[in-house]
């Protein structure tokens, strides 16, 4: 992980200040509510087969900050971003299904927005949710390659040998995932983002199943 400097502008309405060292601008704030009005399931990071990823959106209103001016900044400061990792631009469906442009950070650079901000309570305990939200996404990420994925392949390779050339092996496969994920409460295309807890529950059940 990279260290940060997790000093920088007060969290609120984003607008113009004076400059700070190294001539990035911070920010001011019409916020002045240090409520904590989120909860560790508001920033699950969106994990793929090789990182995770937070939606630029997720972190927006724990800041008191409308995205809008969370995805200037991003753009603004693009270069500073792009020092730690592809930032990668994506558009989604926003507040009444119109279109809206929001940024997937790495956890890097998902440290760097907050450096942006100025230390208060609401602030702070972002900061230790999203310390907390990147490590469960590692460990899960982990727990998927060491774990699952082997008893993934095992329970495949016995349905394929049980099956003995049967037409409807494809069947069987599909039976089984659909039973495994509804026994662990996950829905089709969820696995690789699935918390620790329910990869346990698939890892067993993979087992059990073989």
């Amino acid at each position: 992980m990279t260290s940060n400097n997790m000093h920088g502008a007060k969290p609120g309405k984003v607008t113009p200040n004076k400059k700070a060292a190294g001539g990035i601008k911070t920010t001011t704030a019409t916020n002045s509510d240090s409520q904590t009005d989120f909860t560790d399931a508001d920033l699950a990071p969106a994990t793929t087969s090789t990182e995770a990823r937070i939606d630029s959106r997720l972190l927006a209103k724990p800041l008191g900050n409308k995205h809008q001016s969370v995805f200037e900044l991003l753009k603004n400061y693009r270069a500073d971003f792009e020092e730690l990792g592809l930032l990668r631009f994506q558009t989604g469906k926003g507040t009444g299904g119109r279109p809206e442009k929001f940024a997937m950070l790495n956890e890097d650079q998902a440290y760097l927005l907050l450096t942006y901000s100025r230390n208060n309570p609401k602030t702070r305990c972002l900061k230790i949710k999203l310390v907390k939200a990147f490590s469960e996404a590692r460990k899960a990420a982990d727990m998927r390659r060491t774990e699952y994925l082997p008893t993934y392949h095992r329970l495949q390779d016995a349905i394929h040998t049980a099956a003995a050339g049967s037409a409807n092996e494809r069947y069987v496969h599909i039976n089984v995932a659909k039973l495994l994920n509804k026994t662990v409460g996950i829905d089709a295309g969820q696995r690789t983002a699935a918390p620790v807890a329910k990869q346990a529950l698939l890892i067993v059940g993979q087992m059990m199943a073989a």
